[in-house]
């Protein structure tokens, strides 16, 4: 006992003694993303991109890194550099003393760092179908506390004059869950503890799961934050862990728990929902220099309490599910995914990823068809830098029928009912082509190009599950092909203003797939300015 007692106090007091703090940057901060992708594609760093997003102290490391090799970077990636620093060497620097982007409040000690700043931002749309608009506005905070504790928040109230987002529509933009009109809050936020090579914490937030450029098809950040237990660990060089238990909104009606009320109001229905949960773990390793092959599986259940064996962070759900729910029929169980992404970056200015979904494996089922049911393929490369500053994206998706689908309206793979994965969903192909240049700190102009399609919905058909993968596309039930000129500017740091032009053209069952705002054959033209996100 004395063995283990003192085994323990070294343990908490090695955590202790490790300066390090976990505050997430939101994924919205696309452009720093965007140039460590860059650098790991060049081959001057590694970067493990399957998992999103990422910490404030882990991209200033990163940026930490690449500033004792500033001469192999080009002057536009060396003004980059020298930009973000402004930012975030608040995590490398001991006091104010550095060349320090604006903030409206910002305060350092040895013990306690604070700061904080407004999210603002307006954006307008004229096409075919009349004019739109969409603002936001609210602020976020950072803090650390001692040397291993961090804390963060952000608010943004957002209104929209047409509403631009809902779960049965087939596009990219983030889920709202709106209020009265056409208002919506979301509020983030966490508070995590952090040693030398993990850390833990509770955190309402949007995460991003599998390589991507166009979409991530594991998880996406289309739902409205999620709240969760996220573990990180990086014990080695060649190997990172991440999982999560997260708190659902099911949006089904929990009818024995719901009941009347009168007040002095008048008399109504308190609706109660049911419970929802994910649980899900990704182990990635890396074992080539510049290749990471990662590996998981994630399981969404209901109809109880979070289940303890769901919080062992290192399972295979499926088989947990199969001993708790031992004897039941089919409809007794829970629902189930397993999943594989590979990156390779080992051809310096190339990135090669794949991410295979599969939302249920029967091995011997696969034997006798000769093909895996119930899967998706993500899969792509960018081109950097062949020419300076330049960037060229192929990114092709595919997902066969009932993929992200379940029989259960209470284990479905969404939150707020939306798809937790891929945006096309099931039954569906798209293909993605950019080309980018960024010819000055700060400038980012692209021109794309998107097909997609997406066919019958069989499990509202109710066609059996047996076979399902040879209705892949038999019917094309909705189409769209997208053509679009973008460019934005970062004047400072977080500010931001920007304009497009995209063409779209949508045929098939439009009342279903297709937002209001952009049916048909339009023309947007689009323009804006934000501070704090993009």
């Amino acid at each position: 006992m004395k063995h283990i007692l003192s085994v323990t106090a070294a343990l908490v007091l090695t955590l202790n003694t490790a300066k390090s703090q976990t505050v997430y940057q939101h994924i919205s901060s696309s452009q720093v993303y965007a140039f460590l992708d860059e650098m790991a594609n060049e081959g001057v760093i590694e970067l493990n991109s399957a998992v999103k997003p990422y910490s404030r102290m882990f991209i200033a490391t990163k940026l930490k890194e690449l500033e004792t090799i500033k001469d192999q970077l080009n002057p536009r990636q060396q003004n980059e550099l020298e930009f973000y620093l402004r930012d975030y060497n608040k995590e490398l620097k001991p006091d104010k003393d550095f060349h320090k982007r604006f903030d409206i409040f910002y305060y350092k000690d040895s013990l306690f760092t604070f700061s904080f700043n407004p999210l603002l931002g307006i954006q307008f749309w004229n096409n075919e179908n009349g004019s739109n608009y969409h603002r936001r506005n609210g602020g976020e905070v950072f803090s650390y506390v001692g040397k291993n504790i961090g804390v963060y928040a952000s608010l943004t109230d957002n209104h929209e004059d047409e509403a631009l987002s809902a779960p049965q529509y087939l596009d990219t933009r983030p889920g709202a869950r709106y209020k009265s009109g056409m208002d919506f809050s979301e509020m983030r936020g966490g508070l995590t503890y952090t040693w030398k090579w993990g850390s833990f914490g509770l955190i309402k937030d949007h995460f991003e799961w599998g390589n991507h450029y166009h979409y991530p098809s594991i998880l996406s950040a289309r739902v409205p934050s999620v709240t969760q237990l996220r573990l990180n660990m990086k014990p080695a060089a060649w190997f990172e862990f991440n999982y999560f238990h997260g708190w659902l909104a099911s949006g089904v009606v929990d009818s024995v728990r719901s009941y009347p009320y009168t007040n002095s109001y008048g008399s109504s229905t308190r609706v109660v929902y049911r419970k929802k949960f994910i649980a899900a773990n990704l182990f990635t390793f890396r074992p080539f220099k510049k290749m990471y092959a990662s590996v998981g599986n994630s399981i969404v259940y209901s109809d109880t309490e979070a289940h303890p064996a769901y919080l062992i962070p290192f399972l295979l759900y499926k088989s947990v599910d199969h001993t708790l729910n031992q004897g039941l029929l089919n409809d007794g169980g829970q629902n189930s995914q397993f999943f594989i992404d590979i990156s390779s970056r080992q051809i310096n200015h190339l990135h090669l990823y794949a991410t295979l979904f599969f939302d249920d494996i029967a091995i011997g089922r696969a034997l006798e068809n000769g093909h895996p049911d119930y899967y998706s393929l993500n899969a792509g490369f960018q081109v950097s830098n062949l020419l300076p500053n330049t960037f060229f994206t192929l990114e092709y998706f595919q997902s066969y029928p009932l993929v992200y689908k379940h029989n259960m309206p209470t284990t479905t793979y969404e939150s707020n009912l939306y798809n937790l994965g891929h945006y096309l969903q099931d039954n569906s192909r798209g293909i993605y082509t950019e080309f980018a240049v960024r010819p000055l700190r700060g400038l980012f102009l692209k021109a794309y190009y998107h097909h997609a399609t997406h066919g019958r919905d069989h499990n509202e058909l109710g066609t059996p599950r047996l076979d399902v993968v040879h209705l892949f596309l038999d019917s094309i039930e909705w189409e769209q092909n997208s053509f679009g000129l973008h460019a934005s500017y970062q004047l400072i740091n977080d500010l931001f203003i920007f304009a497009g032009y995209e063409f779209k053209d949508n045929t098939g069952n439009e009342a279903k797939y297709t937002v209001p705002y952009y049916r048909g054959r339009n023309n947007t033209f689009t323009f804006g300015v934000s501070y704090g996100f993009y």
